[in-house]
C-alpha cells in the first residue's frame, strides 16, 4: 500500500499497522529502523500527529498539525488491540449522552494502563468485568461501529444500558445517567435479560428493574421481563449508591435504597413546561 493510500484510510493508526500494510507492498521498505525512519520524516513534514508512544494519527492536507484536533474515538479505538468503547463514552458513542464529556472509556483484556490525557481529553482504560471472564463472554454485545470510514468497536446499547447502571462512576451523576438512558428509544430486551443476569450482580440487576419500571410505558416494557428480574433482586435492602449523602427511599418492590432526587426528578423546574 501507497503512504498517501494508507495515511487516508488510516486517521489514526498504529506503528505495528503501519509496518503490516507497508511491509505487504513488495516496492515498500520492511525494516523496522527504515520504517521508524520514515514515520519520523513525516511526523517532522506534519503529515501525522503523534498522539503516543506509537500511536498516530494522519493529518489532512493544507492543515496546522498544531491546531488539528484528533477523533477521540478513533484514538481509544488504537489504544489497546481489543479497546472497545464503552459505558459512557459508548453512549456518546451511540449518540445517547446528554452531556458531552472530556473522558473516553474503553474496556481492554489486557492489563490496565493509567489513564492518558490528549488534546483536554482523558482516555481510560477499564478491565473487562470479571463475570464475563468467568462465563467466556468477554465479548457479548460488542458490535463494530464505522466512525469517519474507521471500524471501531463498541457496546450496544442493551448491553451498555447495564453496564452503565453496573459501574456508574463511568458515565457520570445520576442525573447524567437518567437524561442519557431515558434518550433509548428501543431496546432488546432479551439481550439487556441476558446481559444482566450474566453479570449476576442483583444490586444492578435492582437498579435496571427500578429504571425499567420507571420507563415501562416508553420503552413498552413487557410484565415477563420484569418478573424475571424481580426473581433475582437482593434479599436484603442494597444501596444504590452508598456515596449518597441526600435523603433517600427504600423501594420494596426491587430491595433498593433510591436517591430522593432521582425518584423526584430534582434537576426539572418546577415550571418547565409552563
Amino acid at each position: 500500500m501507497k503512504l498517501d493510500d494508507f495515511f487516508s484510510l488510516h486517521k489514526a493508526f498504529t506503528f505495528k499497522e503501519f509496518e503490516l500494510n507497508l511491509s505487504s507492498d513488495k516496492d515498500s521498505p520492511a525494516q523496522s529502523s527504515t520504517l521508524y525512519n520514515l514515520v519520523t520524516y513525516h511526523q517532522n513534514q506534519g503529515h501525522i500527529l503523534r498522539i503516543r508512544r506509537g500511536l498516530y494519527y494522519s493529518i489532512p492536507k493544507g492543515t496546522d498539525p498544531t491546531h488539528c484536533s484528533v477523533d477521540p474515538f478513533l484514538v481509544a479505538s488504537k489504544m489497546a488491540e481489543d479497546a472497545v468503547i464503552a459505558y459512557g463514552s459508548a453512549l456518546d458513542l451511540h449518540g445517547k449522552l446528554h452531556t458531552v464529556q472530556s473522558r473516553v472509556v474503553y474496556l481492554t483484556k489486557k492489563r490496565v494502563m493509567t489513564s492518558f490525557d490528549f488534546q483536554d481529553i482523558k482516555y481510560q482504560a477499564v478491565a473487562i468485568p470479571s463475570a464475563l471472564k468467568t462465563a467466556n463472554q468477554k465479548t457479548f454485545g460488542v458490535q463494530p461501529m464505522d466512525r469517519l470510514g474507521q471500524q471501531v468497536f463498541v457496546t450496544s446499547l442493551e448491553r451498555t444500558l447495564v453496564d452503565v447502571l453496573d459501574r456508574p462512576y463511568l458515565c457520570g451523576s445520576w442525573e447524567e445517567i437518567w437524561l442519557s438512558l431515558e434518550s433509548i428509544e428501543y431496546l432488546d430486551m432479551d439481550q439487556v435479560l441476558k446481559y444482566a443476569l450474566l453479570l449476576a450482580n442483583s444490586t444492578t440487576i435492582a437498579k435496571l428493574g427500578f429504571f425499567l419500571e420507571t420507563h415501562r410505558e416508553t420503552l413498552m416494557i413487557p410484565e415477563h421481563y420484569l418478573e424475571e428480574l424481580h426473581k433475582h433482586r437482593p434479599a436484603k435492602p442494597h444501596y444504590m449508591d452508598r456515596n449518597q449523602s441526600e435523603p433517600q427511599k427504600m423501594i420494596a418492590k426491587w430491595n433498593l435504597v433510591v436517591p430522593l432526587s432521582l425518584i423526584n426528578r430534582s434537576w426539572e423546574e418546577p415550571n418547565a413546561n409552563i
